[in-house]
């Protein structure tokens, strides 16, 4: 049964720093020599992040885990909330007859969490059905997604609010290792939100918008990858392990498999009108771009997010669906996420 996505909304902090200020306050930069300073300007500059939105840094320098995790909470709250509430209006839904809440992050813990929070605040029904879907990496949103197709199939009236929350500012990291820079150059603060509803339409919504079904998913490991991506909880924050050898195993990897699973739906990779593809850095939709032989226009709306937002993991690939909602077409639409494993999660979706 498709899954159709009625409502989309997102949000970021109100801080926005361009990628100059952003340079300006990493942790890198207090003590490095003039050659080091250099070094640093060509990664950030070379990272595809014009801007992005970040919660206000903390006045410590390098605060421990217990700190940052004290300031995810309320922070996630306030993004989940104003996501939450623009895609419940998207829809046309009232907020109770969600009978399902999906939440997605990997930048933050805490029980009771900001799920339950969200019950509280938006309101939602004190007996809506709960799922989180936590540490997954950048692609945590598809999982959601694919837990929320599940719900519409088990209950055709399920009306299912997933929403993905990412503090990657919190996380920002001291020293020189290559990953954590790369990591700080790229990473921002963001939420994203979908409502969505099976065959029965669940919870009588009235949106008019130009809408997407996810018609099919999948998901695959790629062997001995395990060494090249990783997210790894430490005394000083969440620390990112990034080989440089990410975007050449995708290269060398990716489309086989997607051809292989696209058959099973009847389809070839030229068919594919437009793709949504997440953007984990420059050279990772480079490695897609060549690997599928597309053309630059083909991915413009993941390069763009990636320009105005920078990676703001899980909820970015809903910023990028809500982008491609307002545009013209009628094709498949391929959505692509990658995270620890070396993971890839695929979404097949279709306009309506």
């Amino acid at each position: 049964m498709p899954l159709s996505l009625i409502g989309l909304g997102t949000a970021v902090p109100q801080r926005r720093l361009s990628q100059r200020e952003t340079l300006e306050l990493a942790p890198q930069m207090r003590d490095a020599s003039p050659r080091q300073q250099l070094l640093l300007e060509r990664i950030y500059q070379r990272s595809g992040v014009a801007h992005r939105h970040c919660i206000p840094l903390p006045d410590a320098t390098n605060p421990s885990t217990a700190e940052r995790m004290r300031r995810y909470q309320p922070a996630a709250l306030e993004l989940a909330l104003g996501a939450s509430r623009l895609a419940l209006e998207d829809a046309g839904i009232e907020p109770r007859a969600i009978t399902h809440l999906i939440t997605v992050s990997c930048t933050g813990f805490g029980a009771p969490g900001f799920d339950l929070a969200l019950i509280a605040s938006l309101p939602l029904a004190m007996d809506v059905a709960r799922t989180h879907v936590g540490f997954m990496g950048c692609h945590g949103a598809f999982n959601g997604l694919r837990v929320a197709r599940a719900f519409v199939e088990a209950d055709p009236s399920a009306c299912v609010l997933l929403c993905a929350v990412e503090l990657c500012s919190l996380h920002l990291q001291e020293g020189w290792d290559p990953d954590h820079i790369v990591a700080n150059a790229l990473f921002a603060d963001g939420a994203g939100a979908v409502v969505a509803v099976g065959s029965a339409g669940g919870g009588g919504g009235s949106s008019r918008n130009k809408g997407l079904q996810l018609v099919s998913s999948a998901s695959t490991v790629l062997p001995g990858s395990e060494e090249l991506m990783g997210w790894v909880i430490g005394d000083h924050g969440f620390s990112m392990v990034l080989s440089p050898k990410v975007p050449s195993r995708i290269a060398a990897d990716l489309i086989p498999w997607l051809e292989c699973w696209l058959a099973t739906q009847g389809l070839a990779l030229p068919q594919v009108e437009t793709w949504a593809v997440h953007p984990g850095g420059p050279r990772i939709l480079r490695a897609v771009l060549k690997s599928a032989g597309l053309e630059p226009a083909q991915i413009d709306l993941s390069a763009a997010v990636l320009r105005q937002f920078g990676n703001m993991s899980s909820a970015t690939i809903l910023f990028i669906l809500e982008r491609l909602r307002a545009t013209a077409g009628h094709g498949p639409c391929l959505a692509l996420g990658f995270g620890p494993g070396l993971t890839v999660e695929a979404a097949l979706l279709m306009r309506r």
